[in-house]
């Protein structure tokens, strides 16, 4: 049976406040007590919410201030510009006035290009020649690579003899055929034709053809080789080739190589010759070279 003052269980429950001025509370294992008595004071103990977030927190960024040129800056560096420009503009055209001065006056400047490892000089057919006229330069550059490589191959040929028969005098000479023919033959009739077909000029037709002459002829004697000096041991043509093939095979096999080259170059160099002459005939320079000739006699004797 139910005491005098048990609470009843139906009866709302008397809100509790820890906090109001009149009672006194305390707080004890996540629960608060009344002074007055025992009954704890039931509360819903709660952290209390973070602080609410910039909106923009996350896609916050700096502000950067650009210093800006105002507009009369700008107008004066538009200005120098254009002046710089007009400058730029104005010594191009010195350049150009002075190229085709340059060019009126026949005088060309050339950009060393050859050989591609080492240029030394100026070489480019594929510019410089008309097309028409590009077979026969090319194939008289081969006569002068070719001249190179006998003239070297004759070097190593009159070393083997040397070594075997013990003369160094042929030696010397096959050298001096060598750092004389080379440059010789570029500058006495390469260049020359070079230029002929470049500027179409009588005068280095008539240049080209007199030392092309003689090219033709000294490997016509190479080729040979008489016993004229040192028994003709000095370059490796046909003579001394079947004359020391029977005392030193390989220094023979050596000197026939040279004579076979030196064959080589002077079917191509009398093909080279007779090509240009027929153009020369044809596009009537040899007329025009007589007319020079004959100007340049009457101004001597005059």
């Amino acid at each position: 049976m139910a005491g005098r003052y048990d609470r009843n269980p139906f009866d709302e429950e008397e809100e509790v406040n820890p906090f109001a001025d009149g009672g006194k509370s305390k707080f004890s294992g996540g629960a608060f007590y009344t002074t007055s008595g025992s009954v704890p004071a039931a509360t819903n103990s709660r952290l209390s919410p973070l602080p609410p977030e910039p909106a923009d927190f996350y896609n916050s960024t700096a502000s950067i201030d650009i210093p800006l040129d105002n507009a009369a800056d700008l107008k004066k560096k538009e200005k120098e510009l254009q002046a710089k420009e007009a400058e730029l503009r104005r010594r191009e055209q010195d350049v150009k006035r002075k190229e085709e001065a340059a060019a009126r006056a026949g005088i060309v400047l050339e950009e060393k290009n050859w050989p591609p490892f080492f240029p030394i000089i100026h070489h480019d057919i594929g510019n410089d020649i008309p097309i028409h006229l590009q077979r026969m330069q090319y194939v008289a550059f081969t006569t002068f690579l070719g001249l190179v490589a006998c003239l070297f191959w004759n070097v190593i040929a009159v070393t083997t003899a040397w070594i075997k028969e013990g003369d160094p005098k042929i030696w010397f000479l096959a050298i001096i055929y060598f750092i004389s023919g080379v440059p010789g033959a570029y500058v006495l009739w390469y260049r020359p034709l070079y230029n002929a077909f470049r500027t179409d000029s009588a005068m280095k037709f008539g240049w080209f053809f007199l030392f092309y002459l003689l090219h033709i002829i000294f490997v016509i004697f190479a080729a040979v080789a008489p016993p004229v000096v040192f028994k003709g041991k000095s370059l490796a043509g046909i003579l001394p080739a079947v004359d020391l093939v029977g005392k030193q095979v390989l220094v023979g096999v050596f000197y026939f190589i040279g004579f076979g080259l030196f064959c080589l170059e002077s079917v191509l160099s009398v093909w080279v010759i007779q090509q240009v002459y027929m153009y020369f005939r044809g596009s009537g320079k040899a007329a025009e070279m007589k007319r020079e000739a004959a100007r340049g006699a009457l101004r001597s004797a005059v």
